[in-house]
C-alpha cells in the first residue's frame, strides 16, 4: 500500500512541478491551475490510468480543499462585507442564484433537488482561484480587486451554507439549527484561547518570539483552527469547505485585530504550505475524476453549462454594476464587464457540490464531469477575457 500511494503521490507531485512551468511558457494566459486539471486528466485513470485517487491521496486532496477554502477567508475583508458594497453583493448573488435555479429547473424539467445543484455549481466564484491570478495581474488593492473580493466571498460562502441547507439528508430547520451550531462552536474555536493567551500574556509573548523559529508556533495555532473546523463539519455532517472558510475568516479577524503584520505572515506562510502540495493535489484529483471522452461526446452541453454560467452569474453582475449604485467604485464599462467575468469564475464549488450530488444519485458522474469540466474553461476563458478588458482602460 505504501508503494501505490507513493507512486500516485509521485505522479501527482510531477504534475504540481510541470503546471508552473507550462503556465509560464504560455505567459500565464493558461493558469496554473488550469494546467494542474489538464495534467490531472492525463495521468488519470480514464486516460493513461498512472495514478490513483487512493484513501491517502483523497485524504491529502481534504486538506488540499481546507488549505484553499482558508486562504480564501484569510483574504477577505468582513468590513467590506459588511458595508454597503457587501450587501449589494450578497443581494446580487441571491439574484443569480434564482435565475440558476430556475435555468435548472426548465432544463432538467422539473427536478428541483437537481435545479439546486445546478443553481449553486452556475453560481459559485472561485475566489481562492482568482487570489493567485488578481495578485500577479497587481490588482488586489485596486477597487476592481476589492469588489472582486467582495463578490467572490458571497461566491463561495453562501453557497456552501446553501448546499449545507438544500442538499443535506436533515430537514430545513434542523439543517438550519445545525449550522448555528457550528457558527457558535467556530467563533469559540478561536476566541477562548485568544480570550486565555490575553490573561496569561507571558505565554503569548514567549509563542510570538516563536513564530519563525522551528517551532512556527503561530502557524501551527492557525492549522489547529483549520482542523478543528474541518473535524467539526465532518462530525455535524457539513461540508468541510464551510469550516475552513470560516476559519479563514474569524483567523483574519483575531490575527488583524491584535497584529496586521502578523496575520499577513501567516497568511503567508499558510499559502506557503498549501500552494507547495496539498493545494495542487485537491486541483489534479479534480482533474483525474474527469472523464475527457464522455465529456467530449457531450460537448453542447458542455458548451451550454459555460454559457450559462455567465447568463446566470456574470452577466446580473454586470447589469448591477451598470445600472445600480453598488458602492464598488467602478466607474468605466470596462472595469464592470471584468468584475462580472471574475465573478462567474468558478471551480472548487463547482467540484464540491457535484460530488455531493453524484455520491447521493443526483446527477450521473458524466454530468458532473461535464460541470467540472466547465467550471475549468471559466477559470480558463473568463480571467483572460478580464484582463483583455482591463488591459484596454485608458492608462492601464
Amino acid at each position: 500500500m505504501l508503494t501505490e500511494n507513493l507512486l500516485s503521490m509521485w505522479w501527482i507531485a510531477l504534475a504540481a512541478i510541470l503546471a508552473p512551468i507550462l503556465a509560464l511558457i504560455t505567459r500565464r494566459t493558461i493558469p496554473d491551475v488550469v494546467w494542474l486539471l489538464v495534467l490531472g486528466i492525463l495521468i488519470g485513470p480514464h486516460a493513461f490510468g498512472l495514478a490513483e485517487e487512493t484513501e491517502a491521496v483523497e485524504f491529502l486532496r481534504e486538506l488540499g480543499i481546507g488549505f484553499l477554502f482558508l486562504l480564501a477567508g484569510f483574504e477577505v475583508s468582513t468590513r467590506d462585507m459588511r458595508g454597503a458594497q457587501g450587501r449589494h453583493a450578497a443581494l446580487t448573488w441571491l439574484l443569480c442564484a434564482a435565475f440558476g435555479v430556475g435555468a435548472g429547473f426548465l432544463l432538467i424539467q422539473g427536478d428541483l433537488q437537481t435545479a439546486i445543484v445546478f443553481g449553486i455549481a452556475s453560481t459559485s466564484t472561485a475566489l481562492g482561484t482568482l487570489l493567485p491570478i488578481l495578485k500577479d495581474a497587481g490588482q488586489m488593492s485596486s477597487p476592481l480587486g476589492r469588489a472582486t473580493m467582495v463578490h467572490g466571498a458571497y461566491g463561495e460562502l453562501l453557497p456552501i451554507v446553501s448546499m449545507s441547507l438544500l442538499l443535506s439528508t436533515r430537514g430545513t430547520w434542523q439543517a438550519a439549527l445545525v449550522l448555528l451550531l457550528f457558527s457558535v462552536i467556530a467563533a469559540l474555536t478561536v476566541a477562548l484561547p485568544r480570550r486565555f493567551l490575553r490573561k496569561v500574556p507571558l505565554l503569548a509573548r514567549a509563542l510570538a518570539a516563536q513564530s519563525n523559529s522551528t517551532m512556527q508556533t503561530t502557524l501551527r495555532g492557525a492549522v489547529w483552527v483549520l482542523v478543528s473546523l474541518m473535524l467539526l463539519t465532518s462530525v455535524l455532517e457539513l461540508d468541510v469547505a464551510l469550516g475552513a472558510f470560516a476559519a479563514g475568516l474569524l483567523l483574519n479577524a483575531a490575527l488583524s485585530a491584535h497584529s496586521p503584520d502578523g496575520a499577513s505572515e501567516v497568511m503567508h506562510k499558510v499559502e506557503i504550505v498549501g500552494f507547495s502540495l496539498l493545494i495542487p493535489v485537491f486541483f489534479v484529483t479534480s482533474g483525474m475524476s474527469i472523464d475527457l471522452g464522455a465529456v467530449l461526446a457531450q460537448w453542447p452541453l458542455l458548451l451550454g453549462f459555460v454559457a450559462v454560467i455567465f447568463l446566470v452569474r456574470g452577466f446580473p453582475v454586470f447589469l448591477r454594476e451598470r445600472f445600480t449604485t453598488t458602492h464598488s467604485g467602478l466607474g468605466t464599462t470596462g472595469q464592470q464587464a471584468a468584475l462580472g467575468l471574475y465573478s462567474a469564475t468558478g471551480l472548487p464549488i463547482i467540484v464540491a457540490v457535484t460530488q455531493i450530488a453524484a455520491s447521493s444519485g443526483l446527477i450521473s458522474t458524466t454530468d458532473a464531469s461535464i460541470m467540472v469540466t466547465g467550471g475549468a474553461f471559466t477559470v480558463l476563458l473568463f480571467p483572460l477575457l478580464a484582463s483583455w478588458l482591463v488591459a484596454r482602460e485608458p492608462g492601464a
